[in-house]
């Protein structure tokens, strides 16, 4: 466990509400969509995203990430405390309406669960977002390995504090006097997000480019090939808010274990995302996304990192209309996605 006055458990529950929204901006509707090499019309222009019924440019699928990391700073940095860095493995993304320019986002931040795996702590945390018109649009589960003195080198502090820009704190410090006084029994007595769930992406006729008709299980996706450079990681880097050097920085990547630096792993799953959506013609149609991720993309500094997506078919449901994909995606031959689905609807 970690070197923490309290049971890191004891916060299983703790919520908030951040106290201000977000509002998607369309140039960083853009933005975010170059950095995940997103090209689909739809995240580009008014005109293609209202052809296929949406008033205005839609947010590529993991863009809901950014918010998201805003939201969760307080929870990192103020209430679990004890660990000294987190190392994300499983993300879930539950898309209930797209994400528009100009919608204002509110975020509820909830430490969903914690459990033990091989002496690791890993943590759950659910992040709800509910947009202006008080319906829930998109829940995401985050689920990260909490790193302890033992996974960190003792440099890596001093080198971090080197290179990261100003105002950021990647290291959380080993206690935090205001939560471990009140013994890890930090509760906050804000609202809960709103109940009601916006029913448009299961409700609204898709407009994808394959039909229902055209699929069958064991079918398999055309494959996608991206290629990402240093540069690329960290235009993502400051697109996406998440600074980490281990993205973009050969010593600290070095002092952290890894053979050279990587790609974010949310970077690779956005790649993955717009794998799905660019094929199916319309991104309002896949509803739900989870990526477990198993091995890192390596980008060395003389060469640029290959990525490879394949998916299949996995099972399909006539009366809905629906159908659920095996996702594999592959880096210099090893597979990064360890497990990886998509919810689908059809034409």
């Amino acid at each position: 466990m970690v070197d923490a006055t309290y049971d890191v458990t004891a916060l299983v529950g703790h919520h908030y509400r951040v106290d201000d929204y977000y509002e998607v901006g369309r140039e960083k509707v853009r933005e975010y969509a170059r950095a995940v090499q997103e090209d689909h019309p739809a995240h580009w222009t008014e005109k293609a995203a209202a052809e296929l019924g949406y008033s205005g440019l839609v947010a590529p699928t993991t863009f809901v990430s950014i918010p998201a990391m805003l939201a969760n700073r307080r929870l990192f940095e103020s209430v679990i405390t004890g660990y000294n860095g987190y190392l994300q493995t499983d993300q879930v993304f539950e898309l209930y309406k797209p994400l528009i320019a100009g919608d204002r986002l509110v975020s509820d931040v909830e430490l969903e669960s914690v459990r033990q795996v091989a002496g690791k702590d890993l943590l759950t945390v659910k992040n709800t977002f509910t947009d202006q018109n008080g319906e829930v649009v998109h829940v995401m589960h985050t689920t990260v390995v909490g790193l302890t003195t033992e996974d960190v080198a003792a440099e890596v502090g001093d080198a971090m504090s080197r290179v990261v820009m100003h105002g950021v704190e990647l290291l959380a410090s080993a206690t935090n006097p205001e939560v471990a006084a009140s013994n890890g029994k930090a509760t906050d007595s804000t609202p809960r997000a709103a109940t009601t769930v916006s029913d448009f992406s299961r409700t609204r006729k898709p407009q994808t480019a394959v039909r229902f008709e055209d699929l069958a299980v064991g079918f398999e996706l055309p494959t996608r090939e991206a290629r990402l450079t240093r540069g690329d990681l960290v235009n993502y880097a400051g697109v996406s808010g998440d600074p980490n050097p281990i993205h973009w920085h050969d010593e600290i990547a070095a002092l952290s274990g890894l053979p050279d630096v990587i790609a974010h792993g949310m970077l690779t799953m956005g790649l993955g995302a717009g794998f799905i959506t660019d094929w199916l013609g319309d991104p309002g149609a896949l509803t739900r996304y989870g990526v477990r991720l198993s091995n890192y993309a390596i980008v060395e500094a003389k060469t640029a990192g290959d990525l490879e997506f394949t998916g299949r078919v996995k099972s399909l449901d006539p009366e809905t209309r629906t159908a659920v994909l095996v996702i594999t995606a592959k880096s210099a031959g090893r597979k990064i996605f360890g497990l990886a689905t998509a919810d689908i609807r059809l034409a």
